[in-house]
């Protein structure tokens, strides 16, 4: 996922943000409302201002285990900094979020998945028979209609060095993500000129 974020990087920069600007090491922590802090794969911190914040995140196997924890950390962090913000923790200006999302593209990501047998209530039919990739794109797809991302992207992808990435959702592609992070980076900085 490193050259990845640093595209991803390179696209602020593009945007006329300074290298200087655009973080991409360990050890990138934001404050936070639940919890002291939390760190992010990629931060914009321009004059001050907190730009944006990114989390690229991928699984590979253990898919049911795996799935559950980055839904539940993905979940987390965008309410913790969300508030964070709404309490006056991150200054001014509300940050963009991004989350970009990679799943391996083999048999057990493709199969039809079944739920666990005693379940006291019904699951929403679009998870009945999905499979992780299908879980996937939904989660993501989810995470930026309930805003708690400005943006998403979902990928596909082997893990053969060499293998294509698939883009199965039509409105989160990357295409799409860097438009938005486009977006962003041209209000911010026309708040500067203004």
């Amino acid at each position: 996922m490193e050259s990845l974020t640093r595209l991803v990087a390179q696209v602020f920069v593009d945007e006329g943000f300074p290298e200087e600007s655009v973080k991409t090491r360990k050890g990138l922590d934001l404050p936070g409302y639940y919890r002291p802090t939390k760190e992010w794969d990629l931060l914009v911190v321009h004059r001050g201002i907190l730009v944006a914040a990114v989390e690229l995140k991928s699984i590979a196997s253990s898919f049911g285990n795996n799935m559950n924890n980055r839904i539940e950390e993905a979940v987390g962090s965008a309410e913790d900094i969300r508030t964070a913000y709404r309490e006056q923790l991150l200054g001014p200006t509300k940050p963009w979020l991004g989350y970009f999302f990679m799943i391996s593209d083999d048999e057990k990501s493709r199969r039809p998945t079944k739920r666990k047998a005693r379940m006291p209530l019904t699951v929403d039919p679009v998870f009945e028979g999905a499979s992780y990739q299908k879980r996937a794109e939904v989660f993501c797809r989810r995470l930026y209609l309930e805003e708690l991302y400005d943006a998403a992207c979902f990928t596909v992808s082997s893990k053969e060095p060499e293998s294509e990435v698939s883009q199965p959702a039509p409105d989160m592609t990357f295409e799409r993500f860097v438009a938005s992070i486009k977006g962003r980076a041209r209000y911010i900085l026309a708040l500067e000129e203004t």
